[in-house]
């Protein structure tokens, strides 16, 4: 029983061994599905000096390749076959490809042209079709292949180090946002004399179908056209590609483009501008266009943009200087008076360039740096130098109001010869010789008193004129009571005048009873003096009438102190019968004052 399964192992693979040779002999191959046959054949005609591949049955490697399946007649003494797995490029990758046979580039170029063979599949319409030897300008993208490798040699990332290559450079290359890719051809004709850089070529689907750029007339080196965001499949043999941002225009600003390359310029300025051409974008020049706010896709090789504020612009003549550096190398003006003094000068300047002005700026002095250096700064020192020397140092302090306005006038008139417009000029501080300042800090001072002492004696006025009016404000009550006073006064004069006049109405009636018995008394009086002189006689009726007169008035008729010459004591008792005397006529003399008032 050992015996019999021995035999059987040894008879099976006997059969495994004799099958493929005897189906050798019976000329069959099969061909799996991943992979490819490449036919050597080992008997025919040679082939032509230089060539690799044979497309006529001659001896060596066959252009043909054997497909997947079975193929019968290609006997074991006739041919050989070389199974090979099929090519792959994976997702995200290509593979470049190299001819080890065909016609040899021409010299102005360096990679074999592009032919239609079905990608590299069909080896006998490369060789047939002209394709040539070497690095070919077509790749092969994502996706598997059935390649005579006896023909071409294909490079993938997976293989990519041995032929001196990294497998980043077969990998699909990607811009990022907001980059721009500038391109640098490594084949093509070469650039034309007096050009920088290889003018734009439609047609080419952006570099990736190198054939149609190099059929276009494609210049070899540095190109106009620049590649945005994406993925592209790219030839490293053919493209090199370099990633730089955008060009970003900041708010309040416009971009003035630069173009050094582009159709011939042709200058649509107009006939008054004469200092430098402007031209429509496309051309070479200074674009009349400017580049708004925002990111551009320029390529920064070929052109420059140059940023020119639109908002005011601050230029200090001062050891300070502004954020934007424009007035950087900008340094306070040094002025000489009309007597003689030089002082510093600190000035500020605003100026304002409109967009639609800011290309005919950039083509006259090629930058704003450009219109501070060589233009604002002349205009503004050599005003300010001129204008010191009409001027006393003081003159010119006390007027600063005036020489400002005067000079922002001729500022703003200047500047408009260089489309610019001059908003503002301002003088800041002016820095006067020490011994001018000590004389001006003294008068300032003298001055600045004189307005205290004037303060000061205002406010004394105001003073003396609030004490009078306080005055008068308190006498006003004791005026008031016054005039009421003399109001009272007046009313009870009019009254007592009322009472006095109703007594001397009664006076007078009673004056006029009075005057009547006085009458009758006088005429009673005269009757009976008239017969008292017809009784007595004049004289002795007159004596009678005198000595009665003399007693109704107790008049004296002896004196009441008499001295005498000879007796001392008589003298004396005199004197104190005068002082007894007065005494009493003085009493008598009140009392009838007192009367007399009481009767009133």
């Amino acid at each position: 029983m050992e015996l019999f399964c021995t035999g059987s192992v040894v008879l099976a693979f006997a059969l495994l061994l004799i099958i493929p040779f005897t189906t050798r002999l019976a000329g069959l191959v099969v061909i799996k599905e991943d992979q490819v046959g490449i036919v050597v054949r080992k008997f025919g005609p040679p082939l032509p000096p230089g060539k690799l591949v044979a497309l006529n049955n001659e001896a060596g490697y066959q252009a043909d390749t054997l497909p997947p399946g079975w193929h019968f007649g290609y006997w074991l003494l006739q041919f050989s076959i070389d199974k090979c797995p099929m090519i792959i490029v994976q997702p995200g990758q290509i593979a470049l490809v190299v001819a080890a046979d065909g016609k040899a580039i021409p010299s102005q170029r360096i990679l074999g042209k592009t032919i239609d063979c079905d990608n590299f599949q069909d080896a006998r319409k490369f060789l047939t079709a002209e394709g040539e030897k070497g690095r070919q300008l077509a790749i092969l993208t994502a996706g598997t292949y059935r390649i005579n490798t006896a023909l071409f040699e294909v490079i993938t990332a997976q293989n990519a180090n041995s032929f001196s290559m990294t497998p980043k450079e077969l990998m699909i290359f990607s811009i990022k946002p907001d980059q721009v890719g500038i391109i640098t051809s490594l084949d093509g004709m070469p650039i034309d004399e007096g050009e920088i850089a290889g003018s734009l070529i439609e047609g080419h689907n952006n570099f990736q179908n190198a054939q149609q750029f190099l059929n276009r007339h494609g210049r070899r080196g540095l190109q106009e056209q620049v590649l945005l965001s994406g993925s592209w499949n790219l030839n490293p043999w053919f493209v090199q590609i370099e990633q730089v941002p955008m060009t970003e225009i900041p708010i309040g600003h416009v971009g003035i483009v630069i173009s050094y390359v582009g159709h011939q310029e042709k200058d649509v300025s107009g006939e008054g501008f004469k200092y430098g051409n402007l031209v429509d974008p496309g051309h070479k020049g200074v674009w009349v266009i400017p580049l708004n706010p925002g990111k551009h896709p320029i390529n920064n090789r070929v052109m420059s943009v140059e940023l020119v504020p639109t908002t005011n612009i601050v230029l200090n003549w001062a050891l300070h200087t502004e954020t934007h550096k424009y007035d950087a190398k900008l340094s306070p003006i040094t002025v000489r008076s009309r007597d003689g003094f030089a002082f510093d000068l600190e000035v500020s300047q605003i100026i304002h360039i409109a967009a639609q002005n800011a290309p005919k700026v950039i083509s006259r002095v090629g930058s704003v740096q450009n219109l501070v250096d060589h233009v604002l700064e002349p205009i503004v020192g050599n005003y300010f130098r001129n204008a010191a020397q009409s001027y006393t140092v003081l003159d010119f302090l006390s007027g600063r109001s005036k020489r400002q306005h005067e000079a922002a006038s001729h500022i703003h008139e200047a500047l408009q010869a260089y489309d610019v417009e001059g908003i503002d000029t301002l003088i800041g501080d002016i820095n006067l010789p020490e011994q001018l300042m000590v004389t001006q800090t003294d008068r300032k001072i003298a001055e600045e008193q004189r307005k205290t002492y004037e303060v000061q004696q205002m406010a004394q006025k105001q003073r003396q004129e609030l004490v009078r009016e306080t005055s008068l404000a308190d006498i006003q009550q004791d005026m008031v009571k016054a005039e009421r006073g003399v109001e009272i006064s007046r009313l009870e004069a009019e009254s007592d005048i009322e009472r006095a006049k109703g007594k001397a109405e009664a006076t007078r009636l009673e004056a006029g009873g009075e005057a009547d018995a006085i009458r009758a008394t006088g005429k009673a009086k005269a009757q009976a003096y008239h017969a008292g002189v017809t009784a007595l006689g004049s004289q002795e009726y007159t004596a009678i009438q005198l000595m009665q007169l003399i007693g109704e008035n107790d008049v004296q008729v002896v004196p009441e102190v008499s001295v005498s010459d000879s007796n001392q004591s008589g003298l004396l008792e005199s004197l104190m019968g005068l002082m007894v005397q007065e005494r009493v006529k003085g009493k008598q003399n009140r009392q009838k004052y007192t009367n007399k008032t009481d009767d009133v």
